[in-house]
């Protein structure tokens, strides 16, 4: 990939298709409900520490 992309542009992607705070914390806990190991390769994806996706994915179970 060219160009790499991380949490701030995933947000800002979000952001863009006008999706509320309440809309994305709704888009991870599904994904993290259906898909939680998927879930988890989508943040190590976007090179969060590990410290902050164990804690995203504790929030959104």
């Amino acid at each position: 990939m060219a160009e790499d992309i991380g949490k701030t542009q995933w947000v800002e992607l979000f952001r863009q298709t006008d999706l509320s705070e309440e809309m994305m914390e709704r888009w991870h806990r599904l994904f993290e409900a259906h898909y939680p190991q998927a879930h988890q390769s989508f943040l190590q994806w976007l090179q969060l520490p590990e410290e902050e996706i164990a804690v995203i994915r504790k929030r959104f179970r």
